[in-house]
C-alpha cells in the first residue's frame, strides 16, 4: 500500500481489513484497507477524502495520528500508528473488569479522545470496546475518520445504521441525520458501564431487541458505584441535549491515574506484543499478504444495493440448500454403506436413521 510493506492481517470488520505494515522508515503503521465493494461507490469516495482529510487534523494524545493516506484509486487506504496494545474488549475478557479507579482514569482518556476529533469536526459514531485500545500510557481510541463515510455511502440507502447494537445512541437508530457529537457521549456511557460489569447496560441478543432497549427502556446501571452513577446516567439519557459535553464528563473524571489500567497480567501482554513489534520491524522482506478479491456480491452490488441483507439470504438459498439436498439425496442412497468406522461417537453409539430423500434441486 503505497511505500509500506504489508507484513500481516490484523482483524477485518464491515468497512475493510486491517494489516500491520511497515514503512521504509522501519515505522510500524495499521493500515485499513477499503472493501473494494465499497470503493467503487462515487459517493463513497468523496465522503472518505473528506474524512481522511478531517482525521489528519485531529491532535490529542489518546488518538493515533494518521500518517499516510491514498483515498483515491481502487482500494482506497489509510494508515495510522500501530500500537502493540490488547483492546478494551480483550483487556475485560480475559483480566476481568476495571474496578471504579480504572474506570475513571478510562473514561477521562475516552473523553479527551472525543474532544479532540469533534474539535476536528467528526464524530466518531462507532466507539465500543474493540475500538479503544490498553497502552502501557493510556488508552487510544482508533477508527476514526471512517465510520461516517461508510454510513453515508452505503447503509444509509438500506436503512441500516452503522454501528454495534449496545453503543450506538437512540437518535442514531430513529433518525440517523441528526448524529451529533453527543452520540458518542452516549457510547462513552455505554464503555463505561462495560468496563465495569463486562455488560453492556442494554444487554444483548438481537441486534434488533437490543436497538429497542436503547430507544424505548432505561438501561441496567446495578454493578455501577454510586459515585458514578449520576455521570453515567447522564451519558446515557435518552435526549441527546441532556447528555454532558465531553468537556463536562472529563472534569467529572479528572483527575485519573492511567497507571491504574496495568494490572500485572495486563503488563505481561503488552511486554510480549512490544517484543513482537520490535521483531516485526526488523524481520526480513517477505511476499506480502494477499488482498482479498472482488466477491461476486461486489461485482453485482449496484444493483442488489437496496436488498441490503436479503443479498446474503439470496446467497445462502442459491448455494447451500441445493448442496444440502444433494447431500441428504445421497445419504438416502448410500445408507447401506454408513459403517461404525465413520461413527464420531464410538462403536457402541446408536446410528442415526437414513435422512429421507429431499426434491431435486431447484
Amino acid at each position: 500500500m503505497g511505500p509500506h510493506q504489508l507484513l500481516r492481517p490484523l482483524g477485518e470488520g464491515g468497512m475493510g481489513e486491517v494489516y500491520l505494515a511497515r514503512s521504509p522508515g522501519l515505522r510500524l503503521l495499521a493500515v485499513k484497507v477499503i472493501r473494494a465493494e465499497y470503493a467503487e461507490d462515487p459517493q463513497f469516495q468523496r465522503r472518505f477524502r473528506q474524512e481522511v482529510e478531517a482525521a489528519r487534523r485531529v491532535t490529542g494524545f489518546h488518538t493515533p495520528p494518521v500518517v499516510d493516506a491514498e483515498p483515491r484509486g481502487r482500494r482506497p487506504w489509510m494508515a495510522t500508528s500501530y500500537l502493540p496494545a490488547p483492546d478494551l474488549g480483550e483487556v475485560v475478557l480475559r483480566f476481568g473488569t476495571l474496578g471504579e479507579t480504572g474506570t475513571r482514569a478510562l473514561g477521562a482518556a475516552l473523553a479527551e479522545a472525543l474532544a479532540a476529533i469533534h474539535a476536528a469536526g467528526l464524530v466518531h459514531r462507532d466507539l465500543k470496546p474493540g475500538n479503544v485500545l490498553i497502552a502501557r500510557d493510556g488508552p487510544r481510541v482508533i477508527d476514526f475518520g471512517i465510520s461516517r463515510a461508510f454510513d453515508a455511502a452505503h447503509l444509509t440507502r438500506t436503512g441500516m445504521v452503522c454501528g454495534t447494537p449496545g453503543y450506538v445512541a437512540p437518535e442514531r437508530i430513529v433518525a440517523d441525520s441528526a448524529t451529533t457529537g453527543a452520540a458518542d457521549v452516549f457510547s462513552l456511557g455505554c464503555l463505561l458501564v462495560y468496563a465495569l460489569t463486562s455488560r453492556t447496560p442494554f444487554g444483548d441478543g438481537e441486534p434488533a431487541h437490543v436497538n429497542r432497549r436503547v430507544v424505548y427502556e432505561e438501561p441496567d446501571l446495578s454493578g455501577v458505584p454510586a459515585s458514578l452513577l449520576p455521570l453515567v446516567a447522564s451519558c446515557l439519557a435518552k435526549d441527546p441535549a441532556q447528555r454532558p459535553a465531553v468537556t463536562a464528563v472529563l472534569g467529572a473524571l479528572a483527575p485519573a491515574d492511567p497507571a491504574a489500567l496495568l494490572s500485572p497480567w495486563l503488563v505481561a501482554d503488552l511486554d510480549a506484543r512490544e517484543r513482537q513489534a520490535e521483531a516485526d520491524r526488523g524481520a526480513p522482506q517477505a511476499d506480502p499478504p494477499a488482498l482479498p478479491v472482488r466477491t461476486w456480491q461486489s461485482l453485482t452490488r449496484r444493483g442488489l444495493l437496496g436488498l441490503g441483507v436479503g443479498v446474503g439470504a439470496v446467497a445462502a438459498c442459491s448455494v447451500g440448500v441445493p448442496l444440502l439436498l444433494e447431500r441428504r439425496t445421497q445419504a438416502a442412497s448410500n445408507s447401506a454403506t454408513v459403517g461404525q468406522a465413520s461413527n464420531p461417537w464410538g462403536a457402541a453409539a446408536k446410528q442415526p436413521s437414513p435422512l429421507p430423500g429431499g426434491p431435486a434441486p431447484v
